[in-house]
């Protein structure tokens, strides 16, 4: 069972020392009257130095034990009941507020070994070595730190307005999203024992393609089933000068990785989304030798169950074919299971897209294609919890313009040149999942 907590109401005025850093927390307990847009804009500035200050200390996946003591902290000064360690480097805060049903909203909290090319002035400027010992830069080249920054700020406005709610708000920051292992490291460590088990779970994904100020929804699968496959295909190593002599396990992988183009292509059908990608080949170390073994990795994104069992299947045979053709040794083919797809609840996006349309007008809240692309919030939905990941338009309108015109795409994520439009994200951000909060947290009038 969960532990029982005490409703913490937020007084009239908080300052609290959280480390080196002071948070004063002003309009709070407001009369009830403030609707989400107009309460974030009154805290946007405070909202954007915060998300300046994520944005510069980035961390690794499964190193962000400064991003969720900042988390855990700012969560803590807002008037929530936080449990720090879950999971890992996650953060549980839980806000009892009545009767009424649980939501869960969640963040993530790591970043990407990549190295910032924006020249921000807050740019991040952190380097750290990584789990080969090679030297890399740290950036949040995936959104994260708007999406903590978001959350911050969902949390301040509904413990600062809690006369207009009901329910259990239990907002998660999730370490490890990137290599898609902490959605579940939580759950094993017992999130939805430990804690008020949630009815519905909400979470938003900055879009680099979509423009500030409007947010993006897709019903049913909208994120893919990620696996990765490593491939080793042997051979008989021996002199460039007597290939007779070798069986070459190069052209052995050349045939494997041309004849894997067949399987969507020739084996399922054209309506079901499929992509089998060799991102990555080695075999060989010098000009003139020819090797025992060559090494592929392969990324394998599908939707349905069906789909990703006859791609993996279809990978060993092609595999095993190819060295029974060169009469080689059987190849290895191993398997690491990623992500599995996300599935947004038909109802749960019925209930919500209108509340963003009175939230942001008709013109700005539209329909989103889903997407190879790969998240584990999907894991809440495979336990049994309604979920929603709606996109949040993350560039100025006028930037994306000045992209068209020169005929180029926007900086994607994980491109280093990639950075949001801060102020108008987070106010997107904040207003559209505190409404949704309200809406599915909201009294009864």
């Amino acid at each position: 069972m969960f532990p029982r907590f005490t409703l913490v109401r937020c007084p009239l005025t908080i300052v609290l020392c959280i480390g080196m850093h002071a948070t004063m927390l002003l309009a709070t307990v407001p009369s009830g009257a403030a609707e989400p847009a107009e309460w974030t804009r009154g805290q946007i500035d405070d909202l954007v130095e915060l998300y300046r200050h994520f944005h510069q200390h980035p961390e690794l996946s499964l190193h962000e034990s400064e991003t969720a003591q900042r988390l855990a902290d700012e969560l803590e000064a807002a008037g929530t009941q936080v449990t720090r360690g879950v999971g890992g480097h996650g953060v549980v805060a839980v806000l009892e507020n009545g009767p009424g049903p649980t939501l869960l909203i969640r963040t993530d909290l790591d970043a990407l070994p990549v190295t910032e090319r924006t020249e921000l002035i807050y740019a991040s400027k952190v380097r750290v070595k990584d789990e080969q010992g090679v030297e890399t830069g740290v950036m949040h080249a995936c959104g994260h730190d708007v999406h903590i920054t978001s959350l911050v700020g969902v949390v301040r406005y509904l413990c600062q307005h809690n006369d207009r709610w009901s329910g259990t708000l239990v907002a998660i920051g999730q370490p490890a999203e990137e290599r898609g292992e902490g959605a579940k490291h939580m759950l094993d460590d017992g999130l939805f024992e430990r804690f008020p088990r949630p009815d519905y779970a909400l979470a938003l994904h900055v879009d680099s393609s979509l423009a500030s100020g409007r947010v993006g929804y897709h019903a049913g699968y909208t994120l893919a089933n990620v696996d990765s496959v490593d491939i080793v295909v042997r051979g008989r190593g021996g002199h460039g000068a007597f290939p007779h002599m070798t069986i070459d396990p190069v052209v052995q992988a050349a045939h494997l990785i041309v004849d894997l183009q067949t399987i969507v292509s020739r084996e399922i059908k054209p309506t079901d989304p499929a992509v089998i990608t060799v991102g990555s080949i080695h075999g060989g170390s010098k000009h003139n030798v020819i090797s025992d073994e060559c090494q592929l990795q392969l990324t394998v994104r599908s939707f349905s169950d069906e789909v990703r069992q006859h791609l993996l299947a279809a990978i060993r045979r092609k595999a095993k074919a190819a060295a029974e053709s060169a009469g080689a040794p059987e190849p290895s083919v191993e398997v690491s299971e990623g992500t599995p797809a996300m599935y947004n609840d038909e109802k749960l996006v019925e209930r919500i897209v209108p509340v963003f349309r009175r939230a942001f007008g008709d013109e700005n809240v539209v329909a989103s294609d889903p997407s190879m692309g790969g998240e584990d919030f999907s894991r809440y939905g495979l336990a049994g919890v309604p979920i929603f990941m709606f996109r949040l338009g993350a560039v100025d309108e006028k930037r994306l313009a000045g992209f068209a015109r020169l005929e180029q795409l926007p900086p994607s994520l994980h491109s280093p040149l990639f950075y949001p439009d801060a102020e108008p994200t987070l106010l997107t951000g904040v207003t559209a999942m505190a409404s949704a909060a309200l809406e599915i947290l909201g009294k009864d009038e």
